[in-house]
């Protein structure tokens, strides 16, 4: 992340410091080094540093601070030692627990679940993204009205963005209103995405949608298969880049059309308000009629976002549709060395470099062999008197009539739609 990181320094804004906390119960089911290095770039994803890092292992969560008490006092000293902004936990806390640990550190405190919402209402640019964080947002503070002090949150910065600056004087009954109103604007506006979905599905394009952990890459494959005179998707290595669903025409390798949608990445833990709150704009992934599920290929936690986004996909409940593995970034890997999760069957699998262009035909490759089973080839037979939908046919698919003496013919590989529209001028062969 070097570059964002210079990127953020050139800014000439400063970065907020940050001591992240975590515990070995809540880093499961990753290593707690790997959990807390997560951690640590959702931090800077969310615009601060980390200058330092406390970690402990426990067999249960202490009721009062989460952590131990003289865990607590360890980290009040680093606080001041390191002129520290804010303290960010990896495990979920209590309205409770952050009112006693803001208590004694003096400082602000924020668990994972509240950081990854800051970074979601960060990116959010759309109405209905913002509308979702939104809610996600209130929904997730609700139960901690009473243990939140409002002397912290104050000024800002990490873990305020979004309605929580707010929160701490609006009571229950009120915010409940809120969530109300919040929910009728995405009924509106599921109803738009509605009738646009509809038009889609009736122009009889294959949907291929991209699913996968974030920062898998899923925005470079894109970019790298849409059509040359549609934008640029924007891309950084940064967690969370993508959040507003995106969505491209590209072509096959035979000149097809097919529709390819980014989707937001997911993450361990992903706060279950938050997959909630985006679950209408993650089920338009079951109108695809296919999916690329994108695993970096380099990742020393390879099963366990391989597992991630599989859970998220059976709670969506699109696990019975056609699934490609899409192996990126081997540009930094032997594949031989790739541990294959178990379901990832032989022929449903690609590896690809979209960074460096490695193999992107072979991807277009399996999904026109998977697209395949709703294609028809068909010789189609029309009269010298009927030729209306000839023409309209030969435009569309830009195809060349073969002219015989007793009718014009026409050689087309359509979808089942395209197909139930014509059947009647299927030649008898």
């Amino acid at each position: 992340m070097d570059n964002v990181y210079l990127e953020n320094l050139n800014s000439n804004k400063k970065l907020e410091r940050v001591i992240i906390v975590g515990t070995n119960i809540g880093a499961y089911p990753h290593s707690l080094e790997t959990s807390m290095k997560e951690l640590s770039d959702l931090v800077f994803a969310d615009g601060a540093e980390v200058v330092g890092e406390v970690t402990q292992n426990i067999y249960k969560f202490n009721p009062k601070y989460l952590i131990g008490s003289g865990k607590v006092d360890e980290i009040k000293e680093m606080v001041k030692l390191l002129e520290v902004d804010a303290v960010v936990f990896n495990d979920e806390l209590s309205g409770i627990q952050v009112r006693n640990l803001e208590k004694r550190i003096k400082k602000k405190v924020i668990d994972r679940t509240n950081l990854i919402l800051d970074i979601f209402g960060l990116r959010a640019t759309t109405y209905e993204a913002k509308l979702q964080v939104e809610l996600a947002m209130l929904e997730y503070q609700l139960p901690r009205l009473l243990g939140i002090d409002g002397w912290s949150r104050t000024g800002g910065g990490i873990g305020t963005r979004g309605p929580g600056e707010q929160i701490i004087e609006t009571d229950r009954r009120r915010l409940r209103r809120e969530i109300d109103k919040i929910k009728e604007k995405l009924d509106k506006a599921k109803k738009t995405r509605d009738t646009t979905r509809t038009r889609r599905l009736d122009s009889n394009t294959p949907i291929v949608s991209l699913v996968g952990y974030t920062n898998a890459g899923k925005s470079t494959i894109l970019n790298r298969l849409k059509e040359e005179d549609s934008g640029e998707v924007s891309v950084r290595n940064m967690l969370f880049e993508t959040l507003d669903p995106s969505s491209r025409k590209a072509r096959l390798l035979s000149g097809r059309e097919f529709i390819i949608s980014d989707t937001v990445g997911f993450v361990s833990k992903l706060p279950t308000k938050l997959v909630e709150a985006f679950k209408s704009t993650l089920e338009e992934i079951k109108y695809s009629d296919l999916i690329l599920h994108v695993i970096d290929a380099s990742s020393e936690d390879l099963e366990i976002q391989y597992k991630t986004t599989m859970d998220i996909l059976k709670d969506i409940d699109v696990l019975d549709k056609n699934i490609i593995t899409v192996f990126n970034k081997v540009d930094k890997v032997n594949v031989y060395d790739i541990n294959l999760p178990l379901r990832v069957l032989p022929d449903k699998k690609v590896y690809i470099s979209a960074k460096k262009d490695e193999n992107m035909d072979k991807l277009l490759k399996i999904i026109e062999k998977n697209l395949e089973e709703k294609y028809f080839d068909v010789k189609l037979k029309f009269t010298y008197g009927d030729t209306g939908l000839l023409y309209k046919l030969v435009e569309k698919f830009d195809a060349k009539p073969i002219y015989e003496e007793d009718a014009i013919y026409l050689e087309l590989r359509l979808n089942k739609g395209e197909y139930e529209k014509v059947k009647d001028y299927v030649a008898n062969v």
